[in-house]
């Protein structure tokens, strides 16, 4: 069974690397910038990596026995 400091921050990691994912596509599939003042390829593929980074953190903090 997970400790509950686990699960806690399993879900704000998922919750956060989703928003940052779902949101992240929103903006490349409209063509705006991800980031203001910064070359839209490189700030939609940091913000890209963050996500998967936060979701991985997700998976293992729930996976965790």
């Amino acid at each position: 069974m997970e400790s509950v400091p686990a699960v806690f921050a399993g879900a704000v990691f998922a919750l956060f690397g989703g928003a940052l994912a779902v949101w992240t596509t929103v903006r490349v599939y409209r063509a705006e910038p991800v980031a203001v003042g910064v070359n839209r390829v490189a700030s939609a593929v940091f913000a890209g990596a963050t996500a998967i980074v936060s979701l991985g953190l997700a998976g293992y903090c729930l996976t965790r026995p």
